[in-house]
C-alpha cells in the first residue's frame, strides 16, 4: 500500500509540474475572478500563470496527506485551494487504481474555500 501511495504521490506532482499530458487542470470562475481584479480580460491570463507557478512551487506538510492530492496557500493576500481526483479515462467514473496511469485521468481543481 506504501508504494501505491508513493506511486500516486509521484503521479500527483506532474499533474502540479504540468507534465502529466492527459491530466486536466480546473479554476473556479469565483477564484479566477477574484484573483484577476477589475481588468480582467488582461488579469485572467496573468492570474492563471500566478496560481500555476504557486501550486508549483507548494511544499506539502504530513497533514497534506502521503498522496499529496490536496493543498492550501495564499495567493494575493486570497487563501486558494487544490485538490487532485482520479477518473477513468473518459472521465465519467472514479478510477479503479490511481495508481495506474493507463486508466486514469487526474482533475486538478483550483477554487477558493467558498467554493468547496
Amino acid at each position: 500500500m506504501t508504494d501505491d501511495i508513493s506511486r500516486i504521490a509521484r503521479l500527483n506532482d506532474r499533474v502540479r509540474l504540468g507534465l502529466d499530458r492527459n491530466a486536466r487542470i480546473v479554476m473556479t470562475a469565483t477564484c479566477l475572478a477574484t484573483l484577476a481584479g477589475d481588468d480582467r480580460r488582461a488579469s485572467e491570463a496573468l492570474a492563471q500563470a500566478k496560481v500555476l507557478a504557486a501550486i508549483r512551487g507548494y511544499v506539502f506538510n504530513p497533514e497534506d496527506g502521503g498522496e499529496r492530492a490536496r493543498g492550501e496557500l495564499v495567493i494575493a493576500g486570497h487563501t486558494v485551494r487544490f485538490t487532485i481526483d482520479y477518473y477513468d479515462r473518459s472521465l465519467e467514473w472514479g478510477s479503479e487504481d490511481p495508481a495506474d496511469p493507463l486508466v486514469t485521468t487526474r482533475v486538478m481543481t483550483i477554487m477558493l474555500p467558498s467554493d468547496d
